[in-house]
């Protein structure tokens, strides 16, 4: 069976994507840890409860797809294909359909089979099986999933009840907490690493609602879709991207906030897909604040009276400081439903009710 075409995939400015097929390597790691001052949380002596506790629930993702070859041949580097190499590539691969294999990780969030993994795992999967910690393999089927925030939920069937984890809050946890992320890295079944979370709110250009929390813990290829716990076990993160110039750790890891993954997955599981809400406006961060530039003459904020030039301040009396703080701020209110945006308008704050629609898909402004 050949290696999946996507593996290790490149993306822009080297953040990867890791759920991944094929072991390409291992780096060896070492951290050193200081001394925890007196106010310090303090860490337990051994994290064996802990991953006794919630390793269970950390489940391994295989799924298969199907691709042509010109799927594959793609993902050649520029540099080989008018080679001896890539023409011979495309000799045995141009026309014929293979069948890839992929693997990730997810956990269980409900006894019932209902699982949490990253959308980048399980997006073009014709086949996916699960693996739990006790050995058995279960099929899995697609619940809904989320391009835009990377998350995917998938369920399988159990006689009986099934280990599970529970949510955290993300926006509770500070950078210096000590984490432990949990997957199936390089396929060797479950592994658990531990490290801090290094900062909040990273924004890697990959969409509109990046707001990643950056870990210290090695986080490797097929951690993808893994959860981040705390020190309570609770999931906090869902490792996501990893930068990295060789697909191994080198100790900067991603994980989607549990706050955001949380909210999607209710929606998932409740209506299949994701309805965001939408002004209808594009927004540019200026010196005086959020602007707004351009507005859709059809759209809601147009329809209440938002002007070309407004500066938005707030929503719903929430602070708003930066073109996407302002785009999240509206995508989670449900369309159909009244926002009340703070703007300032030729030196004169005023307040606009703004009743919200729905966000066309690929939508990239607010």
């Amino acid at each position: 069976m050949p290696a999946a075409p996507h593996s290790l995939r490149p993306i822009p400015v080297h953040w990867q994507r890791f759920s991944q097929s094929v072991l390409l390597g291992l780096a060896l790691l070492s951290a050193a840890c200081t001394p925890q001052s007196a106010s310090a949380r303090a860490t337990p002596d051994s994290l064996a409860p802990l991953v006794k506790k919630v390793l269970p629930a950390v489940v391994n993702i295989a799924v298969t797809e199907t691709v042509s070859g010109g799927d594959m041949l793609s993902q050649l580097p520029p540099e080989l294909r008018d080679t001896p190499l890539g023409r011979e590539f495309r000799r045995r691969f141009g026309n014929r359909r293979e069948q890839v294999a992929g693997a990730g990780s997810g956990f269980i969030i409900d006894s019932s089979g209902i699982i949490v993994t990253n959308n980048h795992v399980v997006d073009h999967a014709d086949k996916i099986v699960v693996s739990l910690t006790d050995g058995r393999q279960l099929p899995a089927v697609v619940l809904g999933r989320d391009e835009l925030t990377d998350v995917a939920v998938i369920k399988v069937k159990s006689a009986e009840a099934l280990p599970a984890v529970a949510w955290g809050d993300s926006r509770r946890a500070e950078v210096g907490d000590w984490i432990m992320a949990a997957g199936n890295p390089f396929g060797l079944g479950g592994s658990v690493s531990v490290g801090i979370i290094s900062a909040e709110g990273r924004d890697l250009g990959s969409g509109p609602f990046d707001n990643f929390l950056q870990l210290d813990a090695p986080i490797n290829p097929g951690n993808s879709g893994g959860p981040v716990f705390n020190m309570d076990g609770q999931v906090i993160g869902v490792s996501s991207v990893i930068v990295s110039p060789t697909g191994a750790s080198v100790g900067i890891g991603f994980a989607i906030p549990s706050e955001a993954v949380s909210r999607t997955v209710t929606q998932l599981l409740s209506k299949g897909s994701i309805q965001r809400g939408w002004l209808g406006v594009s927004v540019e961060d200026r010196d005086d604040g959020v602007t707004i530039a351009t507005l859709d003459r059809s759209g809601p904020a147009a329809k209440a009276g938002i002007r070309p030039g407004d500066v938005v301040l707030a929503v719903n009396g929430d602070k708003i400081d930066s073109s996407r703080g302002l785009i999240r701020a509206v995508a989670v209110v449900p369309p159909g439903n009244n926002v009340r945006l703070t703007i300032r308008r030729q030196g004169h704050e005023l307040e606009i009710p703004v009743s919200v629609g729905r966000r066309p898909p690929e939508q990239q402004a607010g």
